[in-house]
């Protein structure tokens, strides 16, 4: 232990308080506001510096708190993979914490136990592991001492399915193929989408805001203004300029998103990645116990007589078998009920029922095994009935030279019954059968479009032998074809519906596996990935440079954790957003270097909980396209604001750019500005960061990463927008002022009063109460735009005079006018993409290997593949 350290993986260090805090200070943005604090307190104005370090604080507690909430909630899924281990040490058998084994001990493995290190296997009796946590071989592994291949071998964090044995323990901790694995999740997550956007804008807006404020500086003190005043003026307008708020609506409505994330079960371990899924234009998805369900299940049955297929979830009893479009039991078709009979007697699975309200029956034992005593439960046979008829009074075990196992029962008559199941190329064959030629050429065929289909097959044969009639050595002979079972690792009852909705969202689905390339291509068609005869890209082509371009192919099969690596950078560096979707240790590394990593909450391992983003307390894929929608929303809302507020600010500036030439010599002055700025910034413009979904915002294609938070066309609809609202005030301040009324007030009132009916025309569902929090901010906001004229403190504080009824019914009048237009806008461009673009410098289709176009594509580049 002192030499090797702790069986352990090495623990992911606990980010300190004042770091996160850090992290959430270097925003851009936050950066700008803290400028914008610091010159507003060296000018005396503490009332707006608190304001903004107000934003300031609440944006960075929010996201701090989020993250050490969803550090938390990982760490409750979290357990031990192997909390406890048997160890034989000075010849004296005892059990140890896992951490403490160390490599020499010997460790002994029994059905059920988890592998607590690496080692090899001295004896074994039938020991059988899954090992899909680590490879995504759906198909449990036979173990044998043999010392030199992975057949000889055990590994940490592996599941014993059957069986028992030994092993020398050869690696711990970090030196075991876990730890190997987990050492290449050292990468730190970048940048998400959005903050890479919010970067380049927050630094082209704090250079623009700089520069006119200059310009209405030097302006002020051309025209004789008092240097002070103006100096103030220009503060006030940079801090308008800036929507102080947009951080603060980007932290609501991520922590709304991911408050939404939590109540389907997902648990977003960083905030940011609510809006990274929106983003995504390539999923990456594991296999097994992801769009699988991780077990076995019997779904396909061939008698001579016909063939059956079988319903059902799981391993529970509960389904049915359909022949000829309906269900059918034992005494309805005899040679189904001879069948299943027949396998589950041959058997040493069993199925255990739920321990208590909302758990699952789970296989004890082989779960291809388990899987047959499922589907004879579903035609409606009794396991124990059938062990009491026909108890069994010897065997030949399964061995994989072999690929079959016998077993021997006596029957109530003295006689014996043999019952033998395997491989089809080990049981079709003349020397085992009895049957004729046509009926082994006829199951032959049969057994092959199985395997063609994904589907692992199991061929069934008996015999009856009067007792001692024939020695062992001669029982797999002379037997009588029963029928075949296909079994397949079902896919999962979200799968399909979750990749359909991908493909209508533009989002590429790429099936990235571990396990057998049959088996990938035919779960790949059944879901929609790939068509018919998809070409297979395997881990052998990529190791050998054969594979071609990576990001032309659909599925990926038989690949290791660094080729995952290698697959997902390949799509990232062709200029895709990819999330990455397992529940492996051998998920783990590509987990970590995707965008966005999503993991198996239940199935899912440590190493993958850790190295996801985003993890999936209820394993189900659904949750993904859920999440694609709240992500695609906080972006829409983000951009909203964005075009709400920067209309405003514009509108500002030009207000106090062309005001003077229009013989007004300072249309408002600083506190207006600023009041102005802190009731439109204020509520209402964080509200707009709770609007709901778009409708249609699934059926669109997501926008090109590269793309600049403004673009899209949202630059022309603020510079639109903001010289409507401007061109209104200065020309209310031109009638007022030609009319002798106070012409400045009506300037204040109008601006503000018009930017706030623009923020109602914003809104994601007009005329529906799905967010009734932006009515009540724009309705409080309005009232207190409306009190800074007609109070007479708030009229000293700000500069204002009193106006006549007549005078605010004007503004009313003009502030639905911004209404009206913001939905004539919205309804002239609309926020979302058409269908049929995929944005500049990106091509809308890929091919997949059989030459099908789908999905989007941003390398630039026009694909030949297929």
């Amino acid at each position: 232990m002192a030499d090797t350290g702790p069986n352990a993986l090495p623990a992911e260090p606990r980010t300190p308080v004042w770091r996160r805090v850090l992290q959430q200070l270097k925003d851009p943005l936050i950066v700008v506001l803290l400028v914008a604090a610091a010159l507003t307190i060296a000018t005396g104005d503490f009332r707006d510096a608190a304001v903004i370090l107000f934003v300031i604080t609440v944006n960075t507690v929010v996201g701090v708190v989020q993250e050490v909430r969803a550090e938390h909630a990982v760490a409750a899924l979290s357990a031990m993979s192997a909390p406890a281990a048997r160890v034989v040490r000075d010849g004296t058998e005892r059990s140890v914490a896992a951490a403490e084994v160390v490599p020499g001990d010997l460790i002994l493995l029994a059905e059920g136990d988890i592998v607590p290190a690496d080692g090899d296997v001295r004896d074994a009796t039938l020991l059988l592991l899954d090992e899909s946590s680590l490879t995504g071989e759906s198909v449990p592994v036979e173990k044998a001492p043999d010392g030199e291949t992975p057949r000889g071998t055990v590994s940490a964090g592996t599941v014993v399915v059957r069986g028992h044995g030994r092993a020398v323990v050869t690696a711990t901790g970090a030196r075991s193929a876990l730890g190997r694995i987990a050492s290449l999740l050292g990468t730190a997550p970048g940048r998400t989408p959005l903050q890479r956007r919010l970067v380049g804008f927050g630094r082209v807006l704090a250079a623009v805001t700089v520069a006119l404020c200059a310009v209405v500086l030097a302006l002020g003190l051309v025209r004789g203004q008092p240097v002070e005043l103006m100096i103030v003026a220009a503060i006030s307008l940079a801090v308008a300029a800036v929507p102080e708020s947009l951080p603060a609506v980007v932290t609501l409505a991520l922590a709304l998103g991911a408050r939404r994330m939590a109540e389907r079960h997902a648990i977003v371990r960083r905030l940011p990645a609510v809006e990274t899924m929106g983003s995504i234009t390539v999923l990456a998805t594991d296999k097994t116990g992801t769009l699988t369900e991780g077990r076995m299940a019997a779904e396909e049955l061939w008698t001579p007589h016909g063939g059956a297929s079988v319903t059902g979830d799981g391993y529970a009893p509960d389904g049915r078998v359909i022949r000829a479009g309906r269900a059918v039991t034992a005494r309805d078709a005899p040679d189904l009920a001879a069948l299943l009979s027949a396998a589950m007697l041959c058997n040493d699975a069993a199925l255990e029922p739920p321990s208590d309200r909302g758990t699952e029956w789970r296989a004890l034992g082989d779960p291809t095994e388990a899987a047959l005593v499922a589907a004879g439960a579903r035609l409606g046979l009794d396991r124990a009935a059938l062990d009491r008829e026909l108890p069994r009074v010897d065997e030949v075990p399964f061995e994989t030279r072999r690929k079959r196992m016998t077993t021997v029962h006596r029957r109530r008559d003295g006689g014996l019954c043999v019952v033998c199941k395997g491989a089809p190329e080990s049981v079709l064959r003349r020397e085992v059968l009895a049957d004729g030629p046509g009926l082994i050429t006829r199951a032959a065929a049969r057994a092959e479009a199985w395997a063609r289909g994904g589907h692992r097959v199991l061929a069934v044969a008996t015999r009856d032998l009067e007792a001692h009639s024939a020695r062992p050595a001669r029982w797999e002979e002379g037997l009588s074809l029963l029928g075949l079972v296909g079994i397949l690792d079902p896919p999962r009852a979200a799968s399909a519906t979750t990749v359909a909705a991908c493909e209508r969202a533009g989002i590429v689905p790429v099936l990235v596996t571990g396990d057998h390339p049959l088996t990938a291509r035919a779960l790949a068609e059944r879901l929609g990935i790939a068509s018919g005869g998809a070409a297979v890209t395997t881990g052998e082509q990529i190791r050998h440079g054969t594979a071609g371009e990576l990001t032309n192919v659909r599925v990926f099969a038989r690949t290791t954790p660094e080729q995952k690596l290698d697959i997902v950078q390949a799509w990232r560096g062709a200029g895709h957003v990819v999330a990455m979707t397992g529940d492996g240790v051998n998920d783990g590394p590509a987990l970590r270097r995707a965008d966005i990593g999503v993991a198996m909450g239940q199935r899912g391992t440590e190493v993958a909980r850790q190295a996801a983003d985003l993890v999936l307390a209820d394993d189900n894929p659904a949750t993904v396209v859920a999440a694609v929608e709240e992500g695609r929303r906080v972006y829409a809302n983000v951009r909203r604001f964005l075009l709400y507020a920067l209309a405003g600010g514009t509108a500002e500036i030009l207000v106090m750019l062309l005001g003077p030439f229009l013989g007004m010599p300072l249309p408002l002055l600083p506190a207006q500005i600023l009041w102005i700025n802190l009731l439109t910034h204020g509520l209402p413009g964080v509200a707009l960061g709770a609007e709901p979904v778009e409708p249609e915002v699934m059926r669109h294609p997501p926008r090109p990463p590269a793309e600049s938070v403004l673009g899209a066309g949202l630059w022309p609809r603020i510079l639109a927008m903001g010289a409507f609202v401007a061109t209104v005030t200065l020309a209310t301040g031109l009638w007022a002022r030609e009319t002798g009324r106070p012409w400045q007030s009506m300037v204040f009132l109008v601006l503000g009063a018009t930017q706030l009916g623009v923020a109602l025309g914003s809104r994601a569902r007009p005329g529906s109460l799905a967010n009734p929090f932006l009515l009540v901010a724009v309705g409080a906001a309005l009232c207190l735009q409306v009190a800074g004229v007609w109070l007479p403190p708030l009229q000293a504080l700000l500069g204002t005079e009193p106006l006549t009824l007549g005078d605010f019914a004007i503004a009313a009048g003009l502030s639905g006018l911004g209404h009206v237009v913001m939905r004539l806008q919205r309804w002239l461009c609309p926020e979302q993409p058409p269908r049929d673009t995929a944005g500049p410098g990106m091509k809308t289709r890929i091919r997949d290997g059989a030459g099908r176009s789908s999905g989007t594509d941003r390398t630039g580049a026009r694909s030949t593949h297929g």
